[in-house]
């Protein structure tokens, strides 16, 4: 069972590099915590953290592909606007100027 602690670490993980690499988490919190849920029981059950939307095969070099953030991401929020698991979503052009303007005021 995920307890409450590792669903923090894990959403404070997935903030971190959502903010690192310009993306946004999902915006619906519902989806967010089912998600973050998800990647943190994949953490708990195999030791790594797949992707909940993705089933590991027990091939150790194949699974290597779809621990989060798996190498999918980038093409999937690229080319849909989100990862397939609808985790990290692309930033709009509002927000991005937005962030960046209260970047340049701190």
């Amino acid at each position: 069972m995920v307890s409450q602690e590792d669903k923090v670490k894990t959403k404070n993980w997935v903030t971190k590099y959502a903010q690192k690499k310009g993306y946004k988490l999902n915006p619906d919190p519902e989806m967010l915590d089912l998600v973050i849920e998800g990647l943190a029981n994949n953490k708990i059950k195999y030791g790594k953290g797949y992707c909940p939307c993705r089933i590991p095969s027990g091939d150790e070099k194949e699974d290597r592909k779809i621990i989060c953030p798996c190498i999918y991401h980038e093409d999937e929020i690229a080319t849909d606007g989100s990862c397939h698991c609808d985790l990290f979503f692309q930033k709009v052009d509002d927000e991005k100027k937005e962030e960046q303007q209260n970047d340049s005021e701190d």
